[in-house]
């Protein structure tokens, strides 16, 4: 698989409110090594980076603007200016990455990017809602699926489900509906090796 050399990566919510246990259980204790060597990567060789952060409107959310939850995890925040490539921070309330601030579609097109590389949290939830709006949009995305995490959920009708079983659920109708090619972390620094 080749990574093009202006791809971006869509680094969403990485933020310590999901560290809380307003959550519950998680996926993927990988998730953040992996997010980790896919940021030093992509800095490492000038590709763009978005940093997305989640500022929840919700009461009592761990992502309220103005509490420690709100800021991203230390290792995020560590990375955020240390590249050589473009970089920005988008800022939303809703899902979707696309509809924050400034707007990234804009911007990605402004910077002619036409491929995009998703991690972060949650995989069901923010992660999948920007790759089907980033496919829909005519972007070729990959969904790095080690590098992200999600939690057990409950639905309706007593109905719930495990971090494991919706990540799997996530992956099949993105990659089967063809939103977005899901990929592993090892597969996405195979392709930007030099």
């Amino acid at each position: 698989m080749e990574i093009e050399g202006n791809a971006a990566l869509i680094v969403v919510d990485v933020q310590k409110g999901f560290e809380s246990a307003y959550w519950g259980r998680r996926d993927n204790p990988e998730a953040e090594g992996n997010m980790a060597a896919l940021i030093d990567r992509w800095q490492e060789t000038g590709r763009p980076v978005v940093f997305v952060r989640h500022d929840s409107r919700q009461a009592g959310s761990p992502l309220a603007p103005g509490t420690e939850g709100n800021a991203f995890k230390d290792f995020v925040e560590e990375r955020r200016g240390a590249g050589a490539g473009p970089e920005v921070l988008v800022t939303k309330t809703v899902n979707s990455a696309f509809y924050g601030e400034p707007d990234l579609d804009a911007w990605l097109k402004g910077a002619g990017i036409e491929q995009l590389v998703i991690v972060g949290i949650q995989t069901n939830m923010c992660n999948e809602t920007t790759a089907r709006m980033g496919g829909n949009l005519g972007y070729d995305v990959l969904f790095a699926l080690d590098a992200m995490h999600t939690f057990d959920l409950a639905g309706p009708f007593g109905w719930s489900r495990t971090a494991e079983e919706l990540t799997r659920a996530t992956a099949v109708s993105l990659h089967g509906g063809r939103f977005a090619r899901v990929v592993t972390t090892e597969d996405v620094l195979k392709g930007t090796a030099a």
